[in-house]
């Protein structure tokens, strides 16, 4: 049951392991890192495939939140990953990764990091977490992030080691509305300003309690498209990509150069934008929730 925490904090919701008639989902907090104090929520539809044969897809899900705020038991949050896991029947592993001003880049990539390899240990593990153990397709995992999540499943995915996590396998990466930046301002930017819930200057500051210290909004973690190692990565680690944005986002003109650079990489790419729509309008209006669940559902294969 959701409940409201102190004044500026966000409801949250509990895990609920307990399978009830009327809850399509059932989750459960586990430690992942102890000494980073960071934790994982797994979700489970309670409705499984009726043979072993027939296992779900894994989904490991970093948060939105611009560096700064949220969890993974932020009520929109658990409702979002509740909806992947009930109607597109996957295990969900929430990464409640290490947020910024304390914890600058590359911190939440290494979380995220952790994360991969400890789905990979506890689905091959015969002691292993017995959701992933038993109902989990360990060469089916996707990577799914939303606004700094989706920039985190993107640069994470170019650091892990494809031979070392075997049998685990990256069958795609999912960024909804992305978030990079740079120095020059792009249109939708400017012509975005001011608009909420992401208007330019908390977008600044975000980035600048974010990035490594000394670092500007053209270090490569804000801005993928300068040059830098990691395009060198970019066709050798990224296998499907889809990117999803709105037209009246501040971020949206990023997002699609940010596409067009990996279509020029010869990645995988499918771009769903719509025109109409501003940043996070999913987690405020339930139609176009339905819409970005629809291409999450079509793109898990």
């Amino acid at each position: 049951m959701a409940r409201s925490l102190a004044p500026f904090e966000f409801p949250t919701t509990d895990a609920n392991p307990n399978a009830t008639p009327w809850n399509p989902v059932v989750s459960k907090d586990v430690t992942l890192n102890v000494e980073t104090k960071t934790w994982v929520r797994i979700y489970r539809p309670t409705k499984l495939p009726s043979t072993i044969a027939r296992r779900l897809p894994i989904v490991i899900y970093f948060h939105l939140g611009g560096w700064v705020h949220f969890n993974v038991s932020d009520s929109a949050t658990h409702q979002n990953c509740s909806q992947i896991s009930s109607e597109i029947l996957a295990i969900v592993v929430s990464v409640n990764y290490r947020l910024a001003p304390e914890n600058k880049l590359p911190a939440q990539y290494h979380d995220a990091m952790d994360a991969i390899e400890w789905v990979k240990k506890q689905a091959t593990n015969p002691e292993g977490e017995q959701w992933l153990r038993d109902y989990g397709e360990i060469s089916r995992c996707y990577l799914y992030g939303i606004g700094c999540g989706g920039n985190i499943a993107f640069f994470s995915c170019l650091k892990y080691d494809e031979l070392r996590l075997l049998p685990l396998k990256i069958a795609g990466i999912i960024m909804n509305q992305p978030m990079f930046g740079g120095i020059k301002r792009t249109e939708s930017e400017l012509r975005y300003a001011a608009e909420p819930p992401m208007p330019l200057p908390a977008n600044d500051l975000m980035w600048e309690l974010a990035l490594p210290k000394a670092a500007n909004r053209d270090h490569r973690y804000c801005n993928p498209m300068v040059p830098g190692p990691h395009k060198a990565k970019l066709c050798s680690r990224l296998r499907r990509c889809l990117v999803i944005g709105f037209g009246g986002d501040p971020l949206v003109d990023r997002q699609q150069e940010f596409v067009k650079m990996l279509a020029a990489c010869g990645v995988q790419v499918e771009a769903r934008f719509d025109d109409v729509g501003f940043h996070y309008i999913d987690f405020i209006d339930p139609r176009r929730a339905k819409v970005v669940l629809n291409f999450v559902r079509d793109f898990i294969i």
